[in-house]
This record gives C-alpha cells, sequence and structure tokens, in this order.
C-alpha cells in the first residue's frame, strides 16, 4: 500500500470516496491466479467488441476503456482477452458494499465498483476507517482499491485517483488551493473532454490557468454549470452523500477514437451498454420502461430513437433487444463518432412489489 499521511483529528474530513482498482479485470485475475503480471482486457474476443476494463499492465501498452478490441489487439498482441461475466462482478460488488455498510448507512453508490460514504457521525479517525475499509475488502475479496479523503465530493474522488492501484490520499483545506493547481483541466468534475479540448484552445490546461478566468467567463464557456467549477477548483463543493438520489433516467455512452458506420460494431457497444444498465438498474432496485438509442454522426448531428413499453424491464436481454431493433431503424448514412443508450421512465422495484402484494 502506498504510505498513508498523518492528520490532525481536527481535521473536517467527512466523506471518503472509495473506487476498486480495474475492478473486471481483477477479479479475473483472481479467480484465475496465471493471469497474475500478465495484460488482462475484459471486454471479449470478438474484433467488435469494446474494452470494459484493461488492468495496469495492459494500460501500459496504451489499452484503455472503450476502445475497440481490434484496436487493443494491435497495440497488446500478447494481451489476455476476456469476455465479461457480469454475474461475477455483480456478487463481488455485493461484498465490497456489504463491507462498506458496516461502517456507515450514509454510503452513495456511483456504480459497481464506486461509491461515496458520509463519516461524519462515525467517531473513528478517517485514515483509520479508510485502512479497515482496505483489509476487509482484501480479506473478503482478495482485491485492492483506492481510496480518497477530503471534506467535500469533489476533492475527495480526485484523492482516490492520484496513487492508484491500491492508494490512499487524504486532501486537507489548508492544502487548497496548492494540491490543485498544476493538475490538468480535464481532473476538475463537470469538465469531459470536450470542454477540456475547448479550454486547451484558449491556452488553459491546468487548475491554475482556470483560476486566472473570472466566474462570469466560466458561466458563460459552461452555462449553469460554470458557477460550479468556479468553486469546485477553490475547494468548495455543496454536494451531499445522497443515499436516497431519485433518477430521472440512467445512461451510458462513449465517443470513438475510430469513427464506424459498422453496426455489429455499434451492437457490440450496445451489449456492454445494456450489461452496465441491468447492473446500474439492480443497484438501485429500480426498472424502467423508456429505451433512448442516441448516435451523433462525424458531421455532429445528433439522432435519438426511443421506445416506450408496455411493461418495465430492467434485464440485460431486455434492454439490449430493444436497444438492437432501435439500432435497426435509423438509417445510417455517415460514420458515427459517439453512441449512447438511456434507460427512463423509472420506478421502484420495492414499490412495484408492494403495490403487488397489497393487491
Amino acid at each position: 500500500m502506498h504510505s498513508t499521511q498523518k492528520i490532525a483529528l481536527s481535521e473536517k474530513l467527512n466523506i471518503i470516496h472509495v473506487d476498486m482498482d480495474a475492478f473486471y479485470a481483477s477479479v479475473e485475475e483472481h479467480d484465475n491466479p496465471k493471469l497474475k503480471g500478465l495484460p488482462v482486457i475484459v471486454g471479449g474476443t470478438s474484433n467488435h467488441g469494446i474494452v470494459t476494463t484493461a488492468n495496469y499492465n495492459a494500460r501500459k501498452y496504451g489499452v484503455h476503456s472503450a476502445m475497440p478490441i481490434f484496436m487493443a489487439k494491435q497495440r497488446c498482441p500478447n494481451g489476455c482477452f476476456l469476455p465479461v461475466r457480469m454475474e461475477r462482478y455483480k456478487e463481488v460488488s455485493k461484498q465490497v458494499f456489504n463491507i462498506l455498510y458496516e461502517f456507515t448507512d450514509l454510503v452513495e453508490p456511483l456504480s459497481i465498483d464506486e461509491a461515496f460514504l458520509d463519516i461524519t457521525d462515525v467517531e473513528d479517525n478517517p485514515i483509520k476507517i479508510a485502512e479497515e475499509i482496505k483489509r476487509k475488502v482484501m480479506k473478503n475479496t482478495g482485491l485492492t482499491l483506492s481510496i480518497g479523503i477530503s471534506y467535500n465530493k469533489f476533492l475527495a474522488k480526485l484523492a482516490s485517483d492520484w496513487n492508484k492501484p491500491n492508494g490512499l490520499k487524504v486532501i486537507t483545506e489548508n492544502m487548497i488551493p496548492d494540491i490543485l493547481l498544476p493538475l490538468p483541466v480535464k481532473s476538475v468534475y463537470g469538465i469531459g473532454p470536450k470542454s477540456a479540448k475547448k479550454l486547451n484552445n484558449i491556452g488553459i490546461y491546468t487548475i491554475e490557468d482556470l483560476m486566472r478566468l473570472s466566474e462570469e467567463f466560466l458561466i458563460e464557456f459552461f452555462g449553469k454549470a460554470g458557477s460550479e467549477i468556479y468553486n469546485r477548483i477553490r475547494g468548495i463543493d455543496y454536494r451531499k452523500v445522497n443515499t436516497t438520489r431519485e433518477r430521472k433516467s440512467l445512461g451510458t455512452e462513449t465517443t470513438f477514437s475510430d469513427y464506424t458506420k459498422d453496426k455489429d460494431v455499434l451492437k457490440s457497444y450496445l451489449h456492454d451498454f445494456s450489461l452496465e444498465l441491468e447492473s446500474a438498474l439492480e443497484n438501485r432496485s429500480i426498472q424502467g420502461k423508456t429505451i433512448t438509442l442516441k448516435i451523433k454522426d462525424v458531421n455532429f448531428k445528433t439522432r435519438t430513437k426511443s421506445k416506450t413499453l408496455n411493461n418495465y424491464i430492467s434485464s440485460f436481454d431486455d434492454i439490449f433487444e430493444v436497444a438492437v431493433n432501435l439500432l435497426q431503424e435509423i438509417e445510417i448514412e455517415h460514420d458515427i463518432r459517439l453512441i449512447g443508450l438511456t434507460v427512463s421512465n423509472l420506478e421502484s422495484l420495492k414499490l412495484e412489489q408492494l403495490s403487488l402484494f397489497d393487491y
């Protein structure tokens, strides 16, 4: 484990961000020790697939998530290419989250392998809590995770990514803003690759560069998110750990590094998206009625196609079937640069079970 920091007990450090290290690939290595030390790439063996997770050995070759498998094979021909085993990952994820709930009920799942914890009411030292989480997860699953500790969500998430894998980083109030200044603008929550590129085009590369811009300029540049970004880079983030967040939709999308109009390639993305959405719906005990497919072509023309069903769905099979049907209905004239899939019109599974029971 990376060396930890000493902190004063008086420090207000009540937010922890937990992030599993190369989760799917790490599960595969744990289940098959022969893979240890090898570049492991999860996403499938077909050239039409996409990389879901690459372990750190594979990343040395330039392989990363959302990359087409054929490109990953070019960069890492000796890689171990494995299919996605979502049921197994969900099983391990449940073990990890059960451990998190031993420390506090205030857990906000962000995905199958990532969560915020609010430890305001937990009496122990934050570093001791983090180290105990790491110890228990390793004992129960054999996996490592990285943890960030701070006084708000933005900084805790930033800290968890600081010294991966198996990292532990604390960001205290007196470190701000100095610790942030050299970081690239893409490190700021709310600044995606597209916005980062636009900022680079006007000579803004680091948070230090960003600090020189007025709040008015950032609002004009980012819209209403500009004010939040202005505050975040100054260490201000008022978002609370939300355990009962009501979602209007759940979605995922990716932008291709190599544009394509091959429907088999697009289907492989929808396959992985459907697995991801099934897991996200299950984690939140919700289901949806409306599936929306979104594509953007090389001319930046965006098209969406939706289907609202008579019944609620949450399984991979149902989501994928609707998604593929929507794709077949769209006539693709130009290469596609982005594809996305969303489930909306959501309802709690618990509510439906209750109403059926009452009936």
